[in-house]
């Protein structure tokens, strides 16, 4: 029997609920449901009936306002707190397991973007990823879509996490997936075998990054198989690893084995969780959603997600939300606001081409300083092509070696949202992107054909020298300023997190561990250094504690020597000799002095008389 709440009579308690259980995890999880709420927006039809099955955080409805929206919940908890929230929305929210689901009751599309195991209620027969994949394929129309999401169990996150999967005891973790649960797909093909057999028609295919409870960016895989080296890919799979991982503890940087696994035509493979878009009875030909090649939602909360679909001619940006511009607040610096990004500069081509910081990369490691100062020298002069009496403006004062694409001997800025509120001038732009090319060459632990005595600011001077640039210090100290300013501006920080930034970009040196997540790996790299620095500093102690003792040892024989010659006979000789001839001198001296004085008193009294 259905038991109604007191939540208007939307809340269905079809037997199977767990009463003291929460699934909601919404600390971690992107604004407003992320990359994958925004492609369940577009693969939904407006007035369409769509099934939510498992936990999905509330904001998640605010991109499927235009359907007809039923929640499969598990947790009486989570279904009393939606149904509050979306009091004001044609919800219904059905708390049990899938089991619980009205008979004959059908829907146009499945959301199961929390994949398969949060739908399935532990009160009760269990029923398995199979029997539940089943169930909800068996409540899709002819012509219907489901939307899944599949964690991938040898994914990036589980490398680089610190703890192993297999010793997870967390409350949530009922059951431990990995690639020993035969009743789980452990891969792409598993999965749309899986799909296959039930009745369904794989389409398209993303992979979500950096991890699976919370994706902020996702890429189709088959462009991700074969655009390897494109820079789009690079910058977005290295963008959204740094930020997903900024405060976690990690065995290797995982936005370096992204990028790695990119290159090698694995980022597809190696990605933490899958989202796959299948159809129940495709009509060959049916007309598809416009999906995106990739979602990101990167920067300031008021840009949203940043799309990139396939045109004719190459592929565009497409915002989802209405362009803004999403200039943060930072508090008594407000009026100072050194950056912001506006989603409205998005509306061309994406720029073709490799990215400026994994060719400079590739090129240091390779010790190919030629192909260093070409790059460096091309970048300098597009920089000079963009200013205006000196100052540059606008996206390319920002754009540094991490969002500049080269195809051939052109550059270009891939993503012109970053906009510098203010001119900065040729110099200290340039500065500052090789200042900050030089701080994850060196603090990231990449050989480099320079030498290992140089400080940052050295080796950004040393960078603008290969650039055609004469820097000194000066410069370089005020692009780590301007730095600060540009990082407190786009994080948000008020004046105190502004100047503890400054503080901390100051303080970095070739020993420091790179800044952003705590990597085990590169933390090891930094001990290495700190230990083959303290080993020279050492050596060079030695060697001045050596001279010392040779030179205390040579004062040493010199004094001897000195007592020595002063008490032998010939010394007292050659005194009592020596003593009366510098009485006469002295005497002598004095008798010509006297003279002299008598001679000119005589040649004053002359002239007056």
């Amino acid at each position: 029997m259905t038991t109604d709440t007191a939540q208007a009579g939307r809340v269905m308690l079809p037997g199977g609920e767990m009463l003291a259980w929460s699934d909601l995890r919404t600390a971690d999880g992107p604004a407003g449901g992320g990359p994958i709420a925004v492609l369940a927006a577009r693969v939904v039809p407006a007035g369409a009936r769509v099934l939510l099955a498992g936990p999905h955080e509330p904001a998640f409805l605010d991109q499927l306002a235009h359907a007809e929206v039923t929640c499969l919940l598990r947790s009486h908890l989570d279904g009393a707190a939606l149904a509050s929230l979306a009091a004001d929305r044609a919800v219904r929210v059905i708390v049990g397991g899938p089991a619980g689901l009205p008979a004959g009751e059908t829907y146009d599309v499945v959301i199961a973007a929390s994949g398969l195991d949060p739908v399935e209620s532990i009160e009760g027969a269990r029923l398995g990823w199979e029997a539940v994949l089943a169930t909800l394929v068996g409540t899709l129309r002819p012509g219907g879509t489901l939307l899944l999401r599949l964690d991938n169990p040898v994914g990036l996150h589980r490398i680089v996490d610190v703890s192993p999967w297999y010793a997870d005891r967390d409350d949530a973790a009922w059951t431990i997936d990995g690639v020993l649960d035969s009743g789980h797909p452990a891969n792409l093909d598993q999965l749309r075998g899986r799909l296959t057999g039930a009745g369904l028609t794989p389409d398209a295919c993303f992979a979500a990054y950096p991890h699976p409870a919370a994706v902020t960016a996702m890429v189709a895989t088959g462009d991700l198989d074969r655009e390897t080296s494109v820079g789009l890919f690079d910058a977005v799979l290295h963008g959204a690893c740094t930020g997903g991982y900024a405060d976690r503890r990690v065995l290797q940087d995982p936005a370096r084995l992204a990028v790695d696994a990119l290159h090698a035509g694995l980022a597809g493979a190696l990605a933490p969780a899958w989202v796959v878009l299948a159809r129940r009875d495709a009509v060959p030909g049916a007309d598809r959603a416009d999906l995106p090649v990739a979602l990101a939602q990167t920067g300031p909360p008021g840009v949203g997600v940043i799309e990139v679909v396939a045109a004719a001619h190459g592929w565009h940006w497409r915002v989802t939300d209405p362009p803004t511009r999403a200039e943060p607040s930072v508090g008594p610096y407000a009026s100072r606001t050194a950056a912001y990004r506006d989603a409205g500069a998005l509306t061309g081509p994406v720029p073709p081409g490799r990215l400026l910081r994994t060719l400079l990369l590739d090129a240091c490691l390779r010790r190919d300083l030629d192909t260093v100062r070409t790059l460096l020298s091309g970048y300098a002069r597009w920089l000079d092509s963009h200013a205006v009496d000196g100052w540059v403006s606008g996206a390319p004062a920002l754009a540094g070696v991490d969002n500049v694409v080269v195809a051939g001997d052109e550059f270009a800025v891939l993503d012109p949202s970053w906009q510098a509120a203010e001119p900065l001038a040729v110099d200290v732009a340039l500065a500052r992107t090789l200042w900050r090319f030089a701080s994850v060459l060196v603090t990231g632990g990449y050989a480099h054909p320079w030498t290992s005595t140089l400080d940052l600011a050295g080796l950004t001077v040393v960078l603008g020298g290969m650039a055609g640039r004469e820097l000194d210090r000066a410069t370089v100290a005020a692009a780590v300023e301007t730095e600060a300013a540009v990082v407190a501006a786009l994080r948000g920080l008020d004046a105190e997190g502004r100047l503890t930034l400054v503080d901390e970009l100051g303080a970095l040196e070739p020993t420091s561990p790179p800044p952003g997540p705590e990597s085990y790996q590169q933390l090891r790299e930094a001990w290495l250094r700190q230990r083959e620095e303290l080993g020279r500093v050492r050596a060079v102690l030695g060697w001045t504690e050596d001279l010392l003792t040779s030179r205390e040892r040579a004062l040493r024989r010199a004094d001897a020597m000195i007592k020595l010659l002063n008490g032998s006979v010939s010394y007292r000789v050659g005194r009592l000799v020596i003593t009366p001839a510098r009485w006469a001198k002295r005497a002598a001296r004095a008798g010509k002095r006297r003279l002299r004085q008598a001679l000119r008193r005589r040649v004053v009294r002359e002239e007056q008389q």
